[in-house]
């Protein structure tokens, strides 16, 4: 081969880029043709900011105050499935171009910003919310203005509307299970319930005391709760030594869990004398509190970042890919990956943006690249989804340990909890 000819032929990082910007206008012209199959006019009737290309989102999470450190994860994941959708096209040839809120781990601002999102912006769907209370304080507004939530945290349930799809658990998959597995596996016969003071914890400290009581029929031997980013755990910590429980069984959230943690393992209550079962600890937590304050303790979960599925080793390379190798991936972060998905099926089954017939369109979805494995939305707007036991290690991850045989289907309305 001459000089000249091989000058000509590009070099394998130029094919790359070549090939790349080959896939990208085909992908643009295959959303042309899906965005002229279905005019605006015909997807857009209730004025939402839906154009020939684009239609707008909301993301409202709390990307600053106590609640940061939980939300963050929700916020990238949430992201990085808008990004996956815009490279394949789009939902229905159109882009989705987001507005970010920050909620600021306060609820009135929650509401403030949801009210903004749906009635100045006119978004399409709101990924967003992590605590109750956010979701409680902007619920009235998103059945008002009939918009459509798409919620991701694992929850007290007792609520179910047409205005948001729960891509987390309710509490009955979530709660129920972990305690049957702590009273088979651990032989429990005694707990001590321990929350931050607002509905969920309270909320779910009352399902599972129910459950502990006239299910099991074994003992809660105390119940405390402490305000959202309290940091002194002293005297609690001396109230368990003297009741001396087979489980902690606990529901703290946002930065009061690294004080709670780190706390415990000063007072000496450590995983090889103590077994400790909490509902709201996942990997974005334990980056905050240290491996080596969890080790040994174990989360009741739909998903670990450790789970060994092909799903899932792809969503966490990407993940890594995109926020860095070091980056980690909790329950509710997958669970917020899974909402744009979930809506993109949604919009694209109803060949339309109005929310009335997403609402109609989302019972029986399904997503089978899900990395948890696999997801179906019940009509109740809730997902079935398996629940996992997971035992945390130094390095910050946990070692799946049980998990449910099946699907459990959710039941926000549980009978003999409420």
């Amino acid at each position: 081969m001459s000089r000249d000819q091989r000058s000509t032929r590009p070099s394998p990082q130029r094919r790359r880029l070549l090939q790349g910007a080959a896939a990208l206008s085909l992908s643009g012209m295959a959303g042309l043709a899906l965005a002229q199959q279905h005019p605006t006019a015909k997807v857009n009737t209730t004025k939402l900011a839906v154009t020939d290309t684009e239609v707008v989102v909301g993301q409202l999470h709390s990307a600053t105050g106590t609640m940061a450190i939980s939300e963050t994860g929700s916020i990238q994941a949430e992201q990085l499935a808008i990004d996956q959708i815009n490279a394949m096209g789009g939902v229905l040839g159109r882009k989705i171009r987001v507005i970010k809120e920050d909620g600021a781990s306060d609820w009135p601002t929650f509401a403030e910003k949801s009210k903004k999102l749906l009635v100045n912006d006119r978004v399409a769907a709101v990924f967003g919310c992590w605590t109750s209370a956010s979701r409680k304080a902007v619920l009235p507004i998103f059945e008002k203005e009939n918009g459509m939530l798409y919620y991701p945290t694992f929850y007290e349930g007792l609520e179910q509307s047409k205005n948001v799809i729960y891509t987390g658990q309710e509490a009955t998959q979530q709660i129920l299970w972990g305690l049957d597995w702590a009273a088979k596996e651990k032989k429990a016969k005694t707990y001590f319930l321990v929350g931050s003071d607002y509905i969920w914890p309270r909320t779910s400290m009352k399902i599972g005391r129910k459950h502990i009581e006239n299910v099991l029929k074994t003992k809660v031997v105390g119940e405390e709760y402490y305000p959202l980013g309290h940091t002194n755990f002293n005297s609690l910590i001396n109230k368990i030594k003297v009741a001396k429980p087979d489980v902690i069984f606990a529901a703290v959230v946002g930065g009061s869990n690294v004080a709670f943690y780190k706390q415990l393992k000063a007072a000496g209550v450590t995983a090889d004398k103590q077994f400790l079962l909490t509902i709201s600890v996942t990997e974005d937590e334990v980056l905050g509190i240290g491996g080596d304050n969890m080790a040994g303790f174990y989360s009741s979960m739909k998903y670990f970042q450790s789970l060994d599925n092909t799903n899932n080793k792809k969503f966490v390379e990407a993940f890594k890919a995109k926020y860095g190798k070091d980056a980690v991936i909790g329950d509710v972060t997958q669970a917020g990956y899974l909402g744009p998905w979930l809506w993109k099926a949604a919009v694209e089954k109803a060949g339309s943006f109005d929310v009335d017939k997403i609402a109609a369109a989302s019972a029986g979805i399904e997503v089978k690249t899900a990395p948890e494995g696999y997801v179906k939305v019940h009509e109740n707007h809730h997902l079935w989804s398996k629940t996992r036991i997971g035992q945390a290690q130094k390095d910050g991850q946990f070692k799946v340990v049980a998990e449910s045989p099946e699907l459990i289907q959710p039941d926000p309305f549980p009978k003999g909890y409420q």
